[in-house]
């Protein structure tokens, strides 16, 4: 049996948090996962796993060789799928990190559409609204919802986003509408803390300067889903991505505030890492994504 093999066998079973999950997960036997796991570390003279009964956990050896062993997996698989010279030859799984968000509102409609079209890759999709490190965690694509940052990554916009500034009817009435964004600081406000402004809110003035203003409320939450929730109950104003705020806003459930000073300059992004051969299977899918993106604001602007 080739290294490769153990090493694809032992990759498997890390992602997946133990040999029984991982067995079930691509088709082979627990033994035989087991049994690759142990020729691997025979080979390599050194303990990569801690596994009893009940437990199961990676050795510092182990994590350094896993980090290691996913770059090498990847060059080797993007270097064939690098001479595959048209889009019906990608194939293979595709591991994919993605906000909640994107999968809850109408763009998550995009992977759909995209195993519909494209049925010989596996979208592996892991929904987490924290920050992740592509290539510390071993993913191939990250969709993410922002202000794009200076990064040794490969980003390609898919579509520009927004947030809006909102709060409900009974709110306003109750505080009032605030004019300017400094007057947030003494109303109530609702924390993401999935965004990396948390309570420091980013506005921008007429000329193109940036304001920030320091904010605070009632409710802290790691989901703009249940902020939303918060702010439709009337316990204060919320940031919220325009795809989950533009119904409620134009059934007048919520009111859209300040509009003239939130940014505009963000963007949905695919973001993969920088290789010197990008596989055949990334391609496609983020040029589908691209083109879905693209549809949908020709759809909207007519």
């Amino acid at each position: 049996m080739d290294t490769l093999t153990r090493m694809r066998a032992y990759i498997d079973v890390v992602e997946a948090e133990g040999f029984s999950a991982a067995a079930r997960k691509i088709g082979r036997s627990k033994a035989l996962l087991s049994k690759y796991v142990r020729e691997l570390e025979d080979e390599l003279g050194a303990r990569l796993l801690n596994r009893t009964t009940r437990q199961f956990s990676l050795t510092e050896a182990g994590r350094t060789y896993y980090h290691r062993a996913v770059e090498i997996i990847r060059e080797i698989d993007a270097l064939q799928d690098a001479v595959s010279e048209s889009s019906s030859d990608a194939r293979g799984r595709i591991k994919i990190t993605a906000p909640r968000t994107f999968a809850d509102a109408v763009i998550g409609q995009s992977l759909i559409d995209f195993c519909l079209a494209h049925p010989e890759i596996v979208l592996d999709v892991r929904l987490d609204d924290r920050f992740v490190d592509l290539v510390e965690e071993g993913f191939d694509v990250a969709i993410r919802i922002t202000r794009l940052q200076d990064s040794s990554l490969i980003a390609k916009r898919l579509a520009p986003f927004h947030s809006n500034l909102c709060g409900a009817p009974e709110l306003i009435a109750r505080v009032g509408k605030p004019d300017t964004p400094e007057e947030l600081a003494g109303k109530p406000c609702l924390i993401d803390t999935n965004s990396r402004t948390r309570n420091n809110w980013i506005f921008r003035n007429s000329d193109g300067s940036i304001m920030t203003v320091g904010v605070s409320g009632p409710i802290e939450v790691n989901s703009p889903v249940a902020i939303k929730h918060a702010a439709l109950a009337g316990l204060g104003f919320c940031m919220l991505p325009s795809f989950i705020a533009e119904d409620e806003i134009k059934r007048g459930k919520l009111v859209s505030c300040l509009d003239e000073y939130m940014p505009k300059d963000g963007g949905i992004y695919a973001v993969y890492p920088h290789r010197r051969y990008l596989p055949a299977k990334i391609r496609v899918f983020v040029d589908f994504l691209a083109a879905w993106f693209k549809e949908c604001e020709k759809s909207t602007a007519a």
